[in-house]
């Protein structure tokens, strides 16, 4: 589409310009490859390279304009040089502009927190999507367009494909959308100049702490976004974590809460919990629900309250809920015909692999086996792969270390990194597999009739990547063909 370069730069900090702004542009890209004549090239310092490093080569392409936190030496007079402060910023801003600001034209609510935000956000759509509205999705697991299902390659993707997405769900009658705000999306400016009609804060735990590079940092990337909410948006945080009145100390949003264990808002008690689901007693009224585990319990609660703020009716609200399943990968259950029950989960912090290891001791009778099969990804934060095994160690009757996504690093480097959380009373419950398949076949090799088996740390995904590779691989596939294998 043919836009104004003027109009795209609406509201954006500009310092300098060199050229007329009332010139037409094609496309708006901060990907040197994709431009071609008449689009707009964002120049962006990004951890591995520099968008100004390519200012000549798509000068050479025909660009009409170039945005720049730097201006070259030298200028070309068929180019318009747009110079400003912040060039990460400036592409959130100018997308929206670029896609007509698609977020006002729909009630977006974005969900924050280390652990909960998918199930959250995928469960707030499906609850909406039950009640007859047209909704959108943004989650790590897919994105999702009234009914329609697009591949995720982010948690929360880059502004242009935010807008683009957020326009298709304008023209296809979406009146919600909901999104996970990942603390990189923040500090990378990828949903700055966003309107959003509410915010959900979850939980704060060790996570991602290799990009933030200590924990107040990635505390305060979350509290950002909780910062820019306008005054006409609700913010909603989990008042049982410590983190969450921190979270709205400078909002401009009106407040609310909720809580299992403290006054809140909105309350919830666990009355019945098995792994056929919780029986709550949610905001007065009891409620059946297919969900498992007291972290779900939270999941539930803070949707049930965002459906109210969102002006939905207390009876609809809670007969939805009760309709809800799990999102894909998370506590995701196998009855089998072994006997044999699997659980697959994408817990992969800390606290996400305690929460399901106390879930599933919480409920099992301890007269059967619980083998855990977990790894950490590589080239990522490494100070929570200890944490990760102390905890799966003591949390299980037996456990095999193996590889997640080793990536670029050696899977046995990662595994020994995680053997250093071991207590010393729980070395003789730990094996170490390198190879995933072949640890998902030994913890089946092991089990007997009634006991469970936790595959933990990739859920949902559909593959392994291992040095740059992404190769073919699903956690629940591999379980499943194991525990057939038994049958024969």
């Amino acid at each position: 589409m043919t836009k104004i370069l003027s109009d795209i730069l609406y509201k954006c900090p500009v310092r300098e310009i060199i050229g007329e702004v009332s010139r037409p542009i094609k496309n708006l890209h901060f990907d040197s490859r994709l431009c071609e004549a008449g689009d707009v090239f964002v120049a962006i310092k990004g951890n591995k390279s520099d968008g100004h490093d390519f200012i000549e080569q798509v000068i050479n392409k025909g660009v009409a304009a170039v945005i720049c936190e730097k201006l070259p030496r030298r200028t070309d007079e068929k180019v318009v040089y747009v110079k400003v402060e912040n060039a990460a910023y400036t592409l959130a801003l100018a997308a929206g502009n670029y896609y007509d600001n698609p977020s006002q034209k729909l009630q977006l609510v974005g969900v924050t927190g280390t652990n909960g935000k998918t199930t959250i956000a995928s469960l707030l759509y499906a609850l909406f999507t039950d009640l007859g509205f047209a909704c959108g999705l943004f989650s790590t697991i897919e994105n999702k367009i009234n009914g329609s299902v697009l591949p995720a390659s982010h948690t929360t993707p880059d502004p242009l494909q935010i807008n683009a997405l957020m326009s298709k769900m304008v023209d296809e009658g979406c009146q919600y959308a909901f999104m996970e705000v990942s603390s990189h999306a923040v500090v990378q400016f990828r949903v700055a100049g966003l309107k959003f009609t509410g915010g959900i804060f979850t939980n704060l735990t060790h996570d991602h702490l290799d990009y933030h590079g200590d924990f107040q940092s990635y505390r305060d990337a979350k509290k950002a976004f909780f910062d820019w909410l306008p005054k006409t948006a609700f913010a909603l945080i989990n008042t049982d974590d410590k983190n969450g009145q921190f979270m709205i100390q400078n909002t401009k949003a009106a407040s609310y809460s909720y809580s299992l264990s403290k006054a809140a808002d909105y309350r919830a008690k666990i009355l019945e919990s098995s792994f056929e689901g919780l029986l709550l007693l949610l905001d007065g009224e009891e409620v059946s629900t297919h969900l498992v585990g007291k972290f779900n319990a939270y999941n539930l609660l803070a949707i049930y309250a965002a459906s109210r703020l969102l002006g939905i009716e207390k009876a609809q609200a809670l007969q939805s809920l009760s309709k809800l399943h799990s999102a894909t990968g998370r506590f995701d259950l196998i009855y089998h015909p072994t006997g044999i029950t699997g659980i697959v989960d994408y817990a992969h912090t800390p606290d996400a692999l305690d929460n399901v290891l106390k879930t599933i001791n919480d409920i099992r009778t301890h007269n059967e086996q619980l083998i855990t099969v977990v790894g950490a990804g590589g080239d990522r934060d490494k100070t929570k792969r200890p944490e990760m095994a102390r905890l799966a160690a003591a949390g299980s009757t037996k456990l095999i270390l193996t590889s997640d996504n080793p990536r670029t690093e050696d899977p046995e480097s990662i595994i020994q990194d995680m053997r250093k959380g071991v207590a010393a009373e729980h070395f003789n419950r730990v094996l170490a597999v390198s190879n995933r398949r072949e640890a998902i076949r030994t913890a089946v090799a092991l089990a007997s009739k009634g006991d469970i088996i936790l595959v933990a740390g990739k859920g949902h995904e559909t593959y392994q990547e291992i040095n740059g590779i992404r190769q073919p691989f699903e956690d629940r596939r591999e379980l499943l063909e194991a525990l057939n294998e038994r049958l024969k």
